[in-house]
């Protein structure tokens, strides 16, 4: 289980640029034809280069993860006769980069972030995923707008294979239950009327942390993108983090201001924002579990349950409860799931390395590391019977019913702003020491050529 984002090394310069134009909001299958990368105009007939027997994939996935990841290719390499031989680094992100440069590549990577593979996809050393799956097959089982996460100059080059759901407002189920509280708020602004009845009995609504040490500042920016994806919808959230619009724009200040409202009020959050940027992010949650109650909600990722005390994780179906962030009343209509995941990437077209890459990126791939806990299929259509808990059903559930996801904004821009002044920057406006116009404007100044 993710236990916090890796971050969150991404593109920069020129692919970023070639990225941002090339990046849109259409979902149809892309014409082979067009190019734009690694990939080639014929599409892939099996028999066309035989394979080795063996298939070599880098990921960044270690300890139990990787045992759990071999665990789900047991059954695969069985069947196939495939020997897989995985390599976990934990600086994944280098790593790939190096290989490549050197020639040693190896045939399948699994990229945590986009802006590594459009890297790669610009330089000509992955081959586009239409040309050797059935792109429309796979798109109708994955949660809409997944495969535009890794779409480079009209074509994609990366397919899913696991997912993290960020969307998610957790709460604890007893207290939250004797109070009588709505779990399936229609709008934000219903969950605000409901946060001000839970104020009226003397409990803050909410808990929140932001302090990460060196990356204090990336739960702020999740919150941002929360809001800008609610209250502008897909379109302008991409046109955002792509950079198609200045970071500066009113749009943004906007939801600042938006999201000031809710993390600024006092009485809102537990300490008001000094508590909010000293408390550590995987603190955040413990308030609820207290007895009695601190405060009912967090809003955090599913790999927030790796936080939890050991009695409330032992009888965690019971205790805790979850439901989607809602949709903002007057902005987009349907429900948006902000996340991440990790894409399989082709570098070796071979019959091999193409059966395995279609058995990653398809809803049968992952059962036994569902079983195992820690890991999220991005397939509507995956067998939810094999999650561990109802509680991960229950976020399964969130995902597949979302009418469009969309990818951490600050995992797609420019490192020095995603991991940079972003994060620096909702840090200086919660505390004050800037306003949303003056963070936004250096934001975008700074924002690389």
């Amino acid at each position: 289980m993710d236990r916090c984002p890796s971050r969150r090394t991404v593109m920069t310069g020129g692919a970023a640029a070639a990225a941002a134009l090339g990046v849109t909001g259409c979902l149809q299958n892309p014409d082979p034809s067009r190019g734009g990368g690694g990939g080639g105009a014929e599409k892939y007939v099996e028999g066309q280069v035989p394979g080795p027997g063996t298939v070599s994939v880098l990921g960044a996935f270690g300890g139990q993860e990787e045992e759990a990841l071999m665990a789900s290719l047991a059954a695969f390499e069985e069947e196939s006769g495939i020997s897989v031989q995985y390599s976990p680094d934990q600086d994944f992100t280098t790593t790939i980069q190096q290989r490549v440069a050197s020639g040693d590549a190896p045939d399948v990577a699994l990229f945590p972030q986009p802006g590594g593979l459009f890297d790669l996809a610009a330089q000509g050393h992955i081959t586009a995923i239409d040309a050797f799956l059935d792109y429309d097959s796979l798109n109708s089982t994955l949660i809409p707008g997944f495969l535009d996460s890794a779409r480079y100059q009209g074509r994609v080059y990366g397919a899913p294979m696991r997912m993290a759901c960020k969307s998610l407002i957790w709460y604890p189920k007893k207290a939250y239950g004797e109070g009588g509280y709505s779990t399936e708020p229609a709008t934000m602004q219903e969950l605000y009327s409901i946060a001000d009845e839970i104020k009226d009995t003397g409990i803050t609504p909410w808990s929140d942390g932001w302090n990460a040490d060196q990356a204090t500042g990336w739960v702020g920016t999740d919150w941002l993108e929360e809001f800008m994806l609610r209250v502008h919808g897909p379109d302008l959230y991409d046109d955002w983090i792509y950079h198609r619009i200045p970071f500066n724009s009113p749009e943004v200040v906007e939801v600042f201001d938006i999201l000031g409202e809710l993390l600024k009020t006092e009485g809102n959050v537990l300490g008001g924002p000094t508590t909010i940027l000293n408390t550590p992010f995987s603190e955040a949650p413990l308030p609820l579990f207290e007895d009695p109650s601190r405060a009912m909600y967090v809003r955090q990722g599913n790999f927030v349950t790796g936080f939890l005390p050991e009695d409330i994780l032992a009888n965690m179906d019971e205790e805790v409860g979850v439901f989607a962030m809602p949709p903002w009343e007057g902005g987009f209509e349907g429900q948006p799931i902000l996340g991440g995941g990790d894409l399989a990437a082709l570098f070796t077209l071979n019959d091999d390395s193409v059966a395995l890459m279609k058995f990653l990126t398809s809803p049968e791939f992952g059962v036994e590391w569902a079983q195992a806990g820690g890991w999220l299929s991005p397939h509507k259509t995956f067998d939810a019977s094999h999650y561990a808990d109802e509680t991960t059903r229950r976020v399964a559930e969130i995902a597949s019913n979302a009418e469009v996801f969309r990818y951490d904004g600050s995992d797609v821009m420019p490192n020095a702003v995603g991991g940079g002044s972003f994060w620096t920057g909702m840090v200086e406006w919660l505390n004050g020491s800037k306003s949303a116009q003056q963070v936004c404007d250096e934001i975008e100044a700074g924002w690389p050529q």
